[in-house]
């Protein structure tokens, strides 16, 4: 039997609306903060960005153009909270926030 030596990583979907606070981390524009399950998330580090379109096989045809900017951040809930790795989600055309998942 082979044995990496990697962490496993699991990745939990959600795909819950949340509310973000827009501003600057490492001098780039990107979430600094945001409020899921009635807790604040501070973003202490991005750690990719990227644009995504709907998947043709899934999707109604107009929303194929439908394109959305996704971050994956380290955040924090506080002094106590453990930093955990997570991605938010928004359309491109529009203003609303999902947190698409959390990385065990």
């Amino acid at each position: 039997m082979f044995e990496s030596g990697l962490a496993e990583v699991v990745m939990r979907r959600y795909d819950e609306p949340i509310a973000v606070r827009s501003g600057e981390v490492g001098g780039e524009p990107a979430p600094v903060e945001f409020l899921w399950r009635r807790r604040y998330w501070r973003v202490l580090d991005v750690e990719s960005r990227w644009r995504e379109t709907a998947d043709w096989w899934s999707r109604p045809s107009e929303d194929l153009l439908a394109e959305s900017e996704v971050f994956r951040v380290v955040a924090s809930a506080g002094r106590t909270s453990l930093p955990g790795v997570y991605e938010l989600a928004h359309p491109v055309a529009g203003e609303e926030w999902f947190l698409r998942a959390v990385v065990d």
